[in-house]
């Protein structure tokens, strides 16, 4: 039997080349050169694959997404039904996403956007200092992405608040949750941080109301995914100045056209998607351990859950 590979070109080797390390007797064909359908056993792809096609293999036992999103596979037609989906909990994904809210979190925090103005400009000019434990930061989501970014945070002496849909006891972090939840901790955010699961209850929940409810002059960072954001509404924030600046790493459609505002606009930063890059030396253990475990019919890691959304 044999695992179906699809990702991006220039990773598909690497991909390869680090499932065959953990186990040299994987028959692991790249797509799409798929050969005989019926020797499918496993897929394991990113998002730009049909879940269509996946309906050609027979004895597909197991389809492991790349990423740790997986709003992908909800889109008509998802993947074959009844075939396990599970996708990746990776250290470095982790680690690489707390590392991006950082950044993000200084560069507003430490005034980075009006340091830069100021030096196109040619202007010396030190602005007041700013107070980390007066700088308020609220996460949307604290699921394994949201719990690590929160306590980078502590960490430097930031006060965190988390949102969640059920209640999330987190040692040193205020939690919120619910309908109620929500409002109260956007009040309160200095920085909001959105680092929620893409599903029907939270696409476009940072919209004009949400962006209305922060202080005046408020940060937004979005490393989750661009349907969390109405991007009219956060343009009409950011030009009013409700909000004072955005770091946005995700975006409806991808690639980001060139015409669109969020290219140019001075108080944006913008990365392609790139906050957390799968490393495939890093995630391919828990792939060959799925592997392995569907081969054997025991339970299987990190599954999705499609009632959740996530």
């Amino acid at each position: 039997m044999a695992v179906l590979l699809s990702t991006k070109a220039a990773a598909m080797e690497m991909w390869r080349d680090a499932l065959l390390a953990l186990d040299p007797t994987l028959e692991i064909r790249l797509f799409p050169d798929a050969g005989e359908p019926a020797d499918i056993e496993a897929a394991v792809v990113w998002t730009a694959h049909d879940m269509a096609e996946l309906r050609r293999y027979p004895n597909l036992r197991l389809i492991v997404s790349m990423g740790a999103g997986v709003d992908h596979l909800f889109r008509p037609p998802g993947p074959p039904p009844g075939i396990p989906v599970a996708r990746l909990v990776d250290r470095m994904l982790t680690s690489q996403m707390g590392e991006w809210v950082l950044l993000n979190v200084l560069r507003f925090h430490r005034q980075d956007l009006e340091y830069r103005a100021l030096q196109r400009d040619r202007t010396w000019l030190e602005l007041p200092a700013p107070v980390t434990a007066e700088r308020r930061i609220g996460i949307l989501g604290l699921g394994e992405l949201g719990t690590h970014a929160a306590g980078l945070l502590r960490g430097l002496g930031f006060p965190v608040m988390g949102w969640t849909r059920r209640p999330r006891a987190l040692d040193g972090v205020e939690g919120f949750h619910g309908d109620a939840g929500l409002p109260a901790m956007a009040a309160r955010s200095d920085i909001l941080v959105c680092l929620l699961p893409l599903t029907a209850a939270t696409r476009g929940i940072v919209n004009a109301r949400l962006l209305g409810l922060l202080p005046r002059g408020a940060f937004l960072i979005n490393g989750a995914r661009g349907g969390h954001v109405v991007d009219a509404d956060l343009l009409a924030a950011l030009d009013s100045g409700q909000v004072a600046g955005a770091a946005l790493d995700v975006f409806e459609p991808e690639p980001l056209p060139p015409g669109r505002p969020y290219w140019s606009h001075a108080r944006v930063v913008m990365t392609p998607h790139a906050a957390s890059i799968t490393i495939p030396a890093s995630a391919a253990p828990q792939v060959v351990e799925n592997i392995h475990r569907a081969r054997a019919g025991q339970p299987l890691l990190n599954l999705v859950d499609f009632a959740a959304g996530y």
